[in-house]
C-alpha cells in the first residue's frame, strides 16, 4: 500500500502504504496486496483543501511559474528541462487522490490480508540474505531488522511493487491541484534536487500515484534528507540497492524518534474485568502497573514488572486482540497515520521477530464495515463529537468519540463500537 494517499495517507501517504496499486496506494503483486500507499504519508500535514475543491487557472501557466520557482531555488536549467519538459496534467491522479477507502477495515481483517504466509516467508528470506547488512545497520541506527523488513514488505514486497507511474507527473498534478498544493510543491522541488544531486535520473522516477519512490516508498523530501549511500557506490538508490534501502529506512525511523533497540509492540492477555478506559494510547503506565492489574504475556506467563512504560492497545476492543504498545510504537503513526496500517506494520514486525500468531478473541473479525462505521460517525457528529472526517475509517478521533459516549452511557469504555452503542446513539 502506498503512503501519500497516506499523504492524502490514507498513504509519511499512504500503503498500503506503498500508501501507500489498489486504491490509496494498494498494489496487487501476484496475489499479494502491498501497503505502499500514499495515505498521509510519513509525517505529512493534513490536507487543507476539500475533496470537492476545484482548481483554477491553467496547468500550463502554473507549470511555468513552478519552473521559475525551481530556478530561483538553484535547480539548473538542464535538470528543469529534463525533468519537467513535456509534463501534462494527469486527471487520473486526482481521481485516485479523492478516493481512499482501503483502511476502512477491521484490524483482524486488514492484518490478515497483509500479513500473508507468503510475506512471512519472504521476510524471513530477506532477513537471512542481508543478515550482515542488518547487523551493521542495527549497530549504527539502533533499529531492529524485523522492523525494517516489515515496512519493506508492506510498502513494495521487497521492490516488486514500487508503482508504475511517472512520479514527476504525479507530483506536478498534485502540486497544481487545489486540495494539497502546500504539501506537494515542496515534494516536486525535492524530486528535482534528487536529480540534481545525481542519485536518480528523471526517467528512473517511476513510483506510486502519490509521488513516493523506492522500495520503502519515500516521499522525495524524505528521500532527499534521509536516504543514505550504504553500498558505497556514491549514490543513494532506493529503487535498486537493498543495502541503501535497509539503511535509509533505519535512518528515517531514527529521525522520527526511534529509541535504539527498544521494544515497540507485544501481544498480551487481559483479564475479563478491568477499567477498560485505561486502554488508550494516550495513557501510559509502567509494566509493573499492568502486571498488577492482571495483564499477562500472550503465553499466559507473568508480565515483567519493571518501569518500562507502555499503553494497553485494544484494536478491536476488549473482546479482540490485546497488545502493550511501547514508546517506539508512536513512530508507526508518523510513518503512516492510518491506525490500521500502523498497528498492522508493528504486529507484522513482531511476527518476523518470532512472535506467534495473535489471539483473535471472540469479536466479529469483520468488525464495523465501511458503511456501518460511516453511520456511526454521523451519529457521533449529531451528538456534537469530533470524528475527524466521516470516511468509514475508525481512526483516532472516531475512537476517542466512541470512548466518550461509552463512558456517558455506562458501557465498557474500550474505544471500540458495538451494536449496543449504536442503539444508544439512536435513542433506542
Amino acid at each position: 500500500m502506498s503512503r501519500t494517499a497516506r499523504m492524502a495517507k490514507a498513504a509519511l501517504t499512504g500503503a498500503f502504504i506503498g500508501v501507500f496499486g489498489l486504491a490509496i496506494g494498494l498494489g496487487v503483486i501476484g496475489s499479494q496486496l502491498t501497503a505502499s500507499s500514499p495515505a498521509f504519508a510519513k509525517t505529512t500535514p493534513k490536507p487543507s483543501g476539500s475533496r470537492n475543491c476545484k482548481s483554477t487557472g491553467s496547468f500550463k501557466r502554473w507549470m511555468a511559474g513552478f519552473r521559475a520557482q525551481a530556478a530561483a531555488a538553484g535547480i539548473s536549467r538542464r535538470t528543469i528541462s529534463s525533468a519537467l519538459g513535456g509534463i501534462t496534467f494527469a486527471p487520473g491522479i486526482i481521481r485516485r487522490d479523492r478516493r481512499q477507502s482501503f483502511f476502512a477495515q477491521s484490524f483482524v481483517k486488514f492484518s490478515g490480508r497483509l500479513i500473508s504466509k507468503h510475506r512471512l516467508r519472504a521476510g524471513a528470506r530477506q532477513l537471512r540474505k542481508y543478515k550482515r547488512t542488518f547487523e551493521r545497520v542495527r549497530r549504527k541506527y539502533g533499529v531492529q531488522p524485523e522492523v525494517i523488513t516489515a515496512f519493506w514488505a508492506l510498502e513494495s514486497d521487497f521492490g516488486a511493487g514500487m508503482g508504475k507511474l511517472p512520479v514527476l507527473r504525479s507530483l506536478a498534478t498534485l502540486a497544481y491541484d487545489c486540495r494539497r498544493p502546500e504539501l506537494f510543491r515542496p515534494e516536486l522541488l525535492s524530486a528535482l534536487k534528487i536529480i540534481e544531486r545525481g542519485d536518480l535520473r528523471a526517467r528512473d522516477m517511476i513510483g506510486s500515484w502519490a509521488g513516493e519512490l523506492g522500495q520503502t516508498q519515500f516521499l522525495p523530501t524524505h528521500y532527499l534528507n534521509h536516504a543514505v549511500d550504504f553500498d558505497g557506490d556514491g549514490k543513494r538508490n532506493l529503487l535498486r540497492s537493498p543495502k541503501d534501502v535497509i539503511a535509509s529506512t533505519a535512518n528515517f525511523l531514527r529521525h522520527l524518534g526511534w529509541k535504539a533497540n527498544q521494544p515497540w509492540l507485544q501481544e498480551v492477555r487481559v483479564p475479563r474485568q478491568m477499567n477498560w478506559a485505561e486502554a488508550d494510547l494516550a495513557i501510559k503506565h509502567p509494566r509493573s502497573y499492568w502486571a498488577k492489574r492482571g495483564v499477562r504475556l500472550a503465553s499466559g506467563k507473568r508480565l515483567r514488572a519493571d518501569r518500562l512504560r507502555a499503553s494497553l492497545l485494544l484494536p478491536m476492543g476488549r473482546n479482540g486482540p490485546a497488545f502493550l504498545a511501547y514508546e517506539n510504537f508512536s513512530i508507526y503513526p508518523q510513518w503512516n497515520n492510518s491506525f490500521m496500517y500502523a498497528t498492522t506494520a508493528a504486529y507484522f514486525a513482531t511476527r518476523l521477530g518470532g512472535a506467534r500468531p495473535m489471539r483473535k478473541g471472540s469479536v466479529d473479525p469483520g468488525g464495523f464495515d465501511y458503511k456501518k462505521t460511516k453511520k456511526l460517525q454521523r451519529l457521533l457528529e449529531r451528538k456534537g463529537l469530533d470524528v475527524g472526517t466521516v470516511d468509514g475509517k475508525l481512526g483516532a478521533k472516531s475512537r476517542a468519540a466512541v470512548k466518550k459516549m461509552q463512558i456517558r452511557y455506562g458501557l465498557p469504555a474500550d474505544s471500540y463500537p458495538s451494536n449496543e452503542l449504536m442503539r444508544r446513539l439512536r435513542g433506542r
